[in-house]
Order: structure tokens, then sequence, then C-alpha cells
């Protein structure tokens, strides 16, 4: 593991005041080449040990005033110490809250599969079903705003997703079903085809419960990565029973709900991920070259 402390004031300094970005998928838990002790590091720098916390007063780069220093619950990442600030937390609780959102809104909509034709709360649902999917699409654009990766690019697909979806749920809506007089979800119930405009914005959530399942090992996201595809192309191509949509759909509702409601339940350090790995690759180019030739160099020191 690399450490952030043993380095210039200017890249410490930069560090300490990144805007800490966003979640990540486990790192590979190959041995990291420049690895240093904490004997081999000057007074306040700490070696990273992954999983490891503890209390201790937070690193300081040379120069800085002792003053300044703080008490803060400390985190090894894979490029050094981190702590997680309160910003941190409102994010991750924004980001899970989403989640709920989304889930909240969905199962809303979809219980009018299941409920008696003509009674009142079925009535009450269906005369608000797209309220229910603006809200749910809303709660879900937020999580992927606030949603955690190391890999930039996939991120930046599923917030593309989400929005070639919102834009076909708005065209749908706008070009087919309104002037009809349906809701949103009764044309796309009734026109399979309309699928290929709204599906982005189910894809979008299908990647989003497969890096919680893939980050996590959640079972309920892992099955919904599968059901949420498989409804929509068994709807879109006609080649599943209403019988069978119905029953999965049953299955979505509930892994959902179990799903969004077990958010709660981890760690708020599991969403924010290493926060060293992002406070690294917002260091420009030739600073980060500079301290891994640090990192490297105090390496070999530690070895003689």
């Amino acid at each position: 593991m690399q450490s952030l402390c043993n380095m210039s004031l200017s890249s410490a300094s930069l560090l300490n005041n990144l805007p800490l970005p966003q979640m990540a998928f486990p790192h590979p838990t190959k041995p990291n080449p420049f690895a240093v002790s904490a004997v081999a590091l000057k007074p306040c720098c700490l070696s990273a040990a992954p999983r490891s916390k503890k209390t201790i007063v937070r690193c300081q780069a040379a120069g800085e005033s002792s003053s300044s220093s703080q008490k803060s619950q400390l985190y090894q990442g894979v490029y050094g110490p981190w702590i997680i600030e309160p910003s941190d937390v409102r994010e991750v609780i924004l980001y899970r809250s989403g989640l709920v959102t989304a889930a909240t809104s969905f199962v809303l909509a979809s219980s009018t599969a299941f409920l008696p034709d003509g009674s009142a709360i079925s009535d009450l649902i269906k005369g608000n079903l797209d309220i229910l999917y603006t809200i749910g699409a809303c709660g879900l654009g937020l999580s992927l705003y606030l949603i955690h990766i190391y890999v930039t690019e996939i991120k930046r697909t599923l917030q593309a997703l989400w929005m070639l979806g919102a834009f076909g749920s708005l065209a749908t809506y706008a070009t087919f079903a309104q002037p009809t007089g349906k809701h949103l979800v009764e044309y796309v119930i009734e026109n399979p085809t309309a699928i290929w405009l709204v599906g982005p914005l189910f894809a979008s959530l299908t990647g989003l419960v497969f890096k919680e399942g893939l980050c996590y090992g959640k079972l309920e996201a892992g099955i919904l990565t599968f059901i949420i595809p498989s409804v929509l192309l068994g709807h879109l191509t006609g080649l599943m029973d209403d019988g069978v949509k119905v029953a999965l759909l049953g299955v979505w509702m509930a892994l959902f709900v179990v799903f969004a409601g077990r958010k709660f339940s981890q760690p708020v350090k599991d969403d924010i991920g290493d926060k060293s790995v992002f406070m690294f690759n917002a260091l420009p180019e030739e600073e980060k070259k500079a301290l891994i030739e640090k990192l490297e160099k105090q390496k070999l020191e530690s070895l003689n």
C-alpha cells in the first residue's frame, strides 16, 4: 500500500482539500509494490493496511503546525490513510434515500398488477402512475449522481443510460401516451415497443444493482440483475406469458424493497469506498509520478 503522508507540502495540502469523489468497486487485493512501513516514514506518517482502522491524530504534511491536527477515525486505503467527513455521510444518506425513493415508487406503481380492479386503492394509484414514475426516476437519478465507483467511465455510462431513459420516457409520454389519454406506464404495457424508449432507465438500475451485488455480495442485488432485464425483454419480445411476467414482477418488487432497506444496515464507509484512490487520481500527473517515486524510494530504503 502507498502512503499519502511523506510527500511535498503542496501535494498534501491538495489532498486535504480535494472534493472527495465517489464510491468504488473493491480494489484488487494483490500486494502493492510501493507499500511502505510506518518505521520507514517520517513522524506522523502511516503505512496503509487494508480494512484496518484506529483513532489517531490526522496525518500532517511536513511544516504543518501541530495545532491544525484533529482526532479522527482513520481508515487505511490503497494510497494512504483517509477519514470520513460530514459531507461524505450526507452523500451516502442521500444515495441510499434515492434508492428507497425509487423502490417505494416502483412498488406502489407495480402493486396495481396485484390489486383488485375497481378498488379504491387501485384507482388511486392508477390515477397517479405518472407522478410515481417521475418520483422513482428522480430518486434513481439522485443515486446514480452520487454513486461511488472508481472507474469514472462506468459511472458516466450508467448516468448516460438514465438520461436516455428519462428523455425517452418524456418523449413517449408527450408524443404517444398523453395524446391518447393514457398514463405512461399504461401505454408501455399496451405497446411493448415503447420499451426501446424507456428501457435505458431500467438498464441504469440494472447496472446499479449489479455493482452493489458485485461489491458486497448481496444475493437480492444479484437476482435483480437478471430479473429486471428478463421482465423487460420478455415484455418487448412477447415471448413471456403474462402470468410469468406478473410473478417475476412480484419477485422484483420484494427484492427491490429488501435491497433498498438493507443499504441502511451497511457501514457508511462501504458506500464511500477508498477515498485515497480518488485523492491520488485527482492529483496532476506530475505530482502522481513524484509521489510514486518517493514511495518507491522509501520502500527501497526500508528494505536496506
